[in-house]
């Protein structure tokens, strides 16, 4: 009665046996084992002429891990006061080349919203093309934009013919607008105190007011307070690339907005300059990101349209997933449990 040392247990057998009747013994399908005896690896076509003798250790192993999910697990849609989107990444439709590539980008980024700038210049191209003629009005969602406004004043005018325009065209994004109101054309950050009044004139008017503003969690509350549909942050001054430079700002922005009201869009505008900074963003637990610069200004912007799609996604992924907690010292990623035995033990 051989005694056999398997995986480190120690198992007596009636009669002696080669390594293929052991596994057979075992139930196991030798096709996805390895088997080492005595800490000789013994091939699958040795394996029915090999005999097992007393006191001989027996390692058997295979693989562990997990396959992956053929698609992601379902997130709950993005709302935005009446309106749903799938897509949590907002583009805008300035600084492209063309417009048929601003038309091919739009596309690849997979948006569901796209902002315009409600200005004159921005309408019509030197060959007296009109933007809109570019823009799927059935596909888009449009939201105005009142860029270029260093008032409340004119940023409420903006406002105005923004809704006039679009109500005029049929599109829902007659009904929102995206306030902007600078206070200098060198850093392009928004006027804390005219985009406060703005906000409550414009929500006074009846139009949902998504604000661009800093990332002072005081202001932020005070903009939700006036009535501001959704509160978005700028990660860094608009078209500098230099994604999201004070994210504790955020995390406490969202923390304020978000309690007692988890699902308060918070939608970080400007700033970015490539995927990662978009990943970055939506890790932090961002509801949404806008962006135009990163990619109507990138080398190839239909790329990168693609990349920012992907980021959007993936860092909502990881937030939902959940990070690990940082660690000074190593944790082994594979289990340490079903090891083989060390060599000579």
């Amino acid at each position: 009665m051989p005694r056999i040392t398997i995986n480190a247990e120690l198992l007596t057998f009636p009669d002696t046996l080669t390594v293929a009747e052991l596994l057979r013994q075992l139930g196991r399908d030798p096709k996805r084992l390895a088997v080492e005896v005595n800490e000789v690896v013994v091939r699958q076509q040795e394996q029915g002429g090999h005999r097992l003798s007393e006191g001989d250790r027996v390692e058997i192993v295979t693989l562990v891990g997990g396959g992956e999910p053929q698609e992601p697990p379902v997130d709950r849609p993005l709302r935005i006061g009446p309106f749903t989107f799938r897509s949590r990444l907002f583009t805008g439709t300035g600084k492209y080349a063309t417009y048929d590539l601003m038309r091919d980008s739009l596309a690849a980024s997979g948006c569901e919203v796209t902002t315009v700038a409600v200005r004159r210049e921005r309408l019509v191209d030197q060959q007296g093309r009109n933007l809109l003629d570019y823009l799927d009005l059935k596909r888009y969602t449009i939201l105005p934009n009142t860029a270029g406004s260093f008032s409340a004043d004119d940023a409420i005018r903006h406002a105005r013919l923004a809704r006039e325009l679009l109500s005029n065209l049929g599109n829902p994004g007659a009904d929102w607008v995206k306030l902007e109101c600078l206070a200098d054309k060198k850093t392009l950050l928004p006027d804390p105190i005219d985009t406060l009044r703005a906000t409550e004139v414009l929500v006074k008017e009846g139009l949902r007011v998504l604000v661009y503003t800093t990332d002072d969690p005081v202001l932020a509350k005070r903009l939700k307070e006036a009535g501001a549909t959704s509160v978005m942050p700028a990660g860094s001054p608009i078209g500098s690339g230099q994604g999201v430079l004070n994210p504790n700002n955020i995390r406490i922005i969202l923390e304020y907005l978000k309690d007692g009201d988890p699902e308060y869009p918070v939608i970080v505008d400007a700033g970015v300059g490539t995927a990662s900074d978009v990943s970055a963003a939506m890790e932090l637990g961002c509801d949404g990101v806008l962006l135009n610069t990163a990619i109507a200004s990138a080398n190839d912007p239909v790329r990168m349209a693609w990349a920012m799609r992907y980021a959007c996604d993936a860092g909502r992924l990881a937030y939902l997933g959940g990070r690990i907690p940082k660690k000074l010292y190593a944790t082994a990623s594979s289990p340490m449990e079903g090891r083989i035995a060390a060599s000579g033990g």
